[in-house]
């Protein structure tokens, strides 16, 4: 019976190509959504193993949570990372404010909503250009003119919401790629008996680039009164940095009790480039894994075909 009900459907019909698509294209993307590449653990995934967690009373006599599996629990993770990706692009004041700070810049709130404007203006623009020639190619539809002119101002607010988050982590790799020789050489001059301000006054003289410039922010306000310990808490809030925190909060116990400084420096320095070198682990890492992409579809086929063809090309395929 279902041999015939499959005999008497025809496989032409618009309705059946869009549902046998949907299928195909919702396998693909839960096949591709499965792939290790795209399932990166979180730090809780990471250190759970290494920690006992301690159930509360409540959670040990509570029902128990319905499994998060099948198309309900995909669509449900779905929904809660769109969510929170959707969140973090809405720029606040206070985030904005503290990611400019965090680039070093002279850059306000206001320039950066002026930018903002334009940027979705310009995605305004574009979808309007984008809609205008699928107009004229494809003929008028004021639903897919409305929609590509949305879009285009969506994807302007993104875009320029990502390039200060992009500038942000740019500084913040380069003042990591500075913090050891900054750490090191004011562990020389501590060690030659400098004291703490006049060791950070020959480092800033000596090097160049983002942590200097930072240090050196910092001594113009102990110049003018603040002291050193709250202006290098300042540098540390600003940069937001677990390392520079930790390296102010270094000099400011040895600046507070007379502890000797130059080891933990020493100690501080090495574990940076540590940390430096197991992201550059990671980095090939990932990069390795996404170079089989060209191979296989590219680099393969191609040496197939150069192996196969001299074959093809000799043997006699005809009747």
């Amino acid at each position: 019976m279902s041999a015939a009900l499959w005999a008497q459907v025809d496989v032409f019909n618009p309705a059946v190509a869009i549902i046998v698509g949907l299928a195909l294209g919702l396998s693909a993307a839960f096949a591709v959504a499965g792939l290790p590449l795209l399932r990166r653990p979180t730090l809780a995934d990471r250190i759970g193993p290494y920690l006992r967690d301690q159930p509360r009373v409540a959670s040990l006599y509570g029902a128990p949570a319905a499994p998060r599996t099948g198309l309900v629990g995909v669509l449900q993770r779905a929904a809660a990372t769109g969510g929170s990706w959707l969140a973090s692009r809405m720029t606040t004041d206070s985030s904005v404010l503290r990611r400019l700070q965090q680039i070093g810049d002279a850059t306000t709130v206001e320039r950066f909503r002026t930018r903002q404007v334009l940027c979705i203006l310009a995605g305004l623009a574009s979808g309007a250009v984008i809609g205008a020639v699928s107009a004229m190619t494809r003929g008028f539809s004021p639903i897919v003119l409305l929609g590509l002119i949305g879009l285009g101002a969506v994807l302007g607010h993104i875009v320029n919401d990502w390039w200060l988050t992009q500038q942000v982590r740019g500084r913040e790799q380069r003042i990591m790629a500075e913090f050891p020789t900054v750490a090191e050489l004011l562990a020389l001059s501590m060690t030659a008996g400098e004291g703490t301000i006049d060791a950070l006054e020959r480092v800033c003289r000596s090097t160049t680039g983002e942590l200097s410039r930072e240090l050196t922010r910092a001594l113009s306000q102990v110049r003018t009164g603040t002291p050193l310990v709250e202006a290098l808490d300042e540098m540390g809030a600003r940069t937001g940095n677990p390392s520079i925190i930790r390296f102010v909060d270094g000099i400011a116990v040895a600046t507070s009790r007379g502890t000797p400084l130059a080891e933990v420096l020493r100690a501080q320095a090495a574990d940076v480039r540590e940390h430096g070198r197991r992201a550059l682990m990671e980095v090939s890492g990932r990069k390795e894994v996404a170079m089989l992409v060209p191979v296989i579809c590219f680099v393969l086929p191609v040496t197939v075909l150069f192996a196969i063809y001299p074959t093809l090309a000799v043997l006699d395929l005809g009747p």
